[in-house]
């Protein structure tokens, strides 16, 4: 800035010099032509003079001068001229210096003359014999005198433009300074320049405004990170080229990618036919959605065009992970399609004795059997869909959940007694071990927790076999630990016997009347009360299920 302000201050100067210059120089070439018309006026008096008193002769004795002396009669020819041959010359009667002088007596002029060849000035007297004098002067005379004069003047220039660079110099240093000290941030303070002050007062508003307007993207941009970097959701935004242009942790985690570089082709994060097919749709301008499965994922892409005057300006790509969705689809399908093959089973037992009996193939002795067998059946059936609703109601929150302090200990003791009788008939011990232990839990839920739990302990052991139940505190959480001696689940099938109506193999649901709900009724009753199950088992040993209850502050 310091060096433009430098250079306009001297192209002003050099323009003023230039015409100062310029001016005195005319000045003085105006005054010294004046002056040698001056000169010729009285040279041509004098001459004339001379040429009235003595004649022809006077013009003859004129002494060597730089004045050219031409005597000229009222014809317009030449008589006499003491710098060029009088005979050759032509007739002056047109000239203008000679037409002026005849009209008013004397006449001036300036032109190129032929028989010097140079720029010559005239001056004409008119002489009382008809006759004229003219005297003339070159005017390089003038321009000799003047580059005479010029030289000291030229140096004169020199010095004052180097001066003039000098004082510019500094002085833009000077009125520069202060203009580089302006605080940008708040202007309005420099009160250096009062010519300054109205620009410098809308910089300071401008600054509000931007400062303002600042703050505001910025508040947007942080809830918008706030908001995209708390979704689950994947979030990815494709300029209209398919390059990545932001981004949210959650599509990271989905996709398990690592951060992608500014603008990389989003088809380097997944080259599946369905995220291509959605990107590129997407990019058409349509909205588009596709079930895409990434590493051991299933995602629902929505991939949605931004359409800005009328062209795709981008895309938001949406991704929601719905693996445990679709297990669930699986989980209800497979549901249903065991609910139909449990409830046929029984279903088709009691049809067919009941069936029997109605044709009367049945003896009266016989009786007495068939309907025992309907019973066991119709209770059998009975008791699956109890499970089932139970199950039902854990999987849709429809049971009244208040939790309330329980004595566990006394609710073990009570489980216990319950089961002996079905233990007796298959000569299994129970044995409950118990510590006093009270905790907030969900009392019918826990009781049917405890019940399946030794049930199945029970059903699948050896005879003779026994059952441990055992109930204790240890830290800030109670431990329930069923134990029994029994047949055991081979390692590959421990993983699933908390599924619904799975069992280990056909032989144990031929031998067992179980409906296959009772673990699963046990899982979701740990789901409920944030407890973590741990099963142990080995074929032939037994089986061990220890599930784990916070009662932290209770």
């Amino acid at each position: 800035m310091t060096r433009r302000i430098f250079r306009s201050m001297m192209s002003v100067v050099t323009v003023i010099i230039l015409l100062v210059v310029g001016l005195i120089f005319g000045t003085m070439y105006d005054n010294y032509a004046e002056e040698r018309k001056n000169d010729l006026h009285s040279y041509a008096l004098l001459v004339r003079t001379g040429v009235e008193e003595i004649g022809m002769s006077y013009l003859e004795a004129l002494p060597e001068t730089d004045h050219r002396v031409t005597w000229v009669d009222a014809d317009g020819i030449v008589l006499f001229d003491n710098q060029a041959d009088p005979e050759t010359m032509d007739n002056h009667s047109t000239r203008a210096e000679i037409l002026e002088a005849e009209a008013g007596g004397e006449g001036y002029s300036q032109r190129f003359s032929d028989t010097l060849s140079d720029q010559t000035m005239y001056y004409a007297l008119h002489l009382n014999n008809d006759t004229y004098i003219r005297v003339s002067t070159s005017m390089e005379t003038v321009f000799a005198v003047f580059t005479t004069i010029a030289s000291p003047m030229v140096g004169v220039l020199i010095f004052a433009l180097i001066l003039s660079l000098i004082v510019a110099y500094y002085i833009s240093k000077i009125i520069i300074k202060p203009i580089n000290e302006i605080d940008l941030e708040h202007p309005e303070n420099l009160s250096v320049y009062e010519e300054l002050t109205p620009l410098l007062y809308r910089i300071s508003a401008q600054n509000k405004q931007l400062q303002k307007q600042m703050d505001d993207l910025q508040r947007q941009k942080q809830e918008f990170d706030m908001i995209t970097a708390n979704m689950q959701e994947g979030l990815l935004v494709l300029d209209s080229k398919g390059g990545v242009f932001s981004y949210n942790e959650g599509v990271l985690h989905l996709m398990n990618i690592d951060p992608p570089k500014k603008r990389e082709s989003v088809f380097v994060l997944n080259r599946s036919e369905g995220f291509r097919q959605c990107v590129e749709k997407a990019l058409d301008g349509k909205h588009w959605e596709e079930r895409v499965m990434i590493g051991d994922r299933m995602c629902q892409l929505f991939a949605n065009p931004v359409i800005q005057y009328g062209v795709v300006a981008g895309v938001i790509l949406l991704l929601f992970d719905i693996t445990e969705k679709e297990e669930r689809e699986i989980l209800r399908r497979e549901f249903t399609a065991n609910v139909s093959h449990e409830l046929k089973t029984p279903l088709t037992s009691i049809s067919g004795f009941a069936e029997i009996m109605k044709n009367g193939m049945v003896r009266p002795d016989d009786v007495p059997h068939f309907s025992g067998k309907i019973y066991d059946e119709a209770q059998r059936l009975i008791q699956l869909v109890q499970d089932i609703i139970k199950l039902s109601r854990l999987d849709e929150k429809q049971t009244i959940m208040e939790k309330e302090m329980v004595d566990i200990a006394a609710l073990a003791m009570d489980v216990g007694r319950r089961l002996e009788p079905i233990a007796a008939k298959k000569s299994v011990e129970i044995a409950v071990e118990t510590e006093p232990v009270s905790m907030m839990c969900v009392s019918q839920v826990m009781q049917e927790m405890v019940y399946n739990l030794c049930d199945n302990a029970i059903r699948y052991n050896k005879d003779g076999g026994k059952v441990c139940l055992d109930v204790k505190k240890s830290g800030n959480a109670m431990i329930l630990s069923v134990k029994d001696t029994g047949i055991g689940i081979a390692p590959e099938n421990q993983k699933r016997v908390f599924e619904r109506f799975y069992r280990e193999s056909a032989s144990r649901s031929k031998e067992t009347d179980g409906t296959g709900l009772g673990l699963s009724i046990v899982k979701h009753g740990a789901i409920i009360h944030n407890a973590k199950i741990d099963l142990k088992s080995k074929l032939g040993e037994g089986t061990e299920i220890t599930i784990r209850f916070p009662i932290k502050n209770q």
